[in-house]
């Protein structure tokens, strides 16, 4: 049963899969600001060296510490992966606190599911189990986003308890409760 985990070298293998497949539909590329997209740029050269990635995988982990070194806008995040064995299926973000940005456009939490495994209620059981993590953290109710284009993303929201706020830009803002 997949579930989430923090970032673990021994998942490296389907890792790398799934970043070729993200990789394959245009991902990474310099106008991609999603979370997937920096990752590709800032470290993907250095993932074919094991060392490296656990190194990686260490940066990802303390990422959630507040003393942690981050550019100036970014706030401390809890990143998790959604695995089953060492299947990588998919990763999300628990970002501890809003900034201006993600008031208006990121929100709280972020997700990414691997194209190969998308289509199998992935996103919603990874939104579902991180929601109580997010309240250990002190958030409730999170602040989700999704295009307003991306109908999956909105149906995923919606089934983990999302209400609409407003629209901004292109960006749809969903309020999901923590606490249920």
């Amino acid at each position: 049963m997949a579930h989430l985990i923090s970032p673990d070298p021994r998942c490296r293998e389907s890792f790398l899969a799934a970043m070729a497949e993200f990789q394959a539909e245009g991902r990474g590329g310099s106008d991609d600001r999603t979370m997937i997209g920096s990752e590709l740029r800032d470290f993907a050269d250095t993932w074919h060296d094991p060392a490296a990635f656990e190194i990686f995988t260490r940066f990802l982990r303390d990422q959630a510490l507040e003393s942690s070194p981050r550019p100036e806008h970014f706030v401390p995040s809890t990143t998790l992966w959604w695995v089953e064995g060492d299947e990588y299926l998919g990763r999300l973000a628990i970002r501890h606190r809003l900034s201006p940005f993600l008031l208006e456009v990121g929100g709280h939490i972020g997700y990414d599911v691997r194209p190969t495994a998308r289509r199998r209620g992935h996103a919603t059981a990874m939104l579902r189990a991180a929601l109580p993590i997010a309240l250990e953290l002190g958030i409730d109710p999170a602040l989700v986003t999704c295009d307003d284009t991306n109908i999956a993303s909105r149906r995923v929201i919606e089934a983990n308890g999302g209400v609409l706020e407003d629209q901004r830009g292109d960006k749809l803002r969903f309020w999901v409760p923590c606490s249920r």
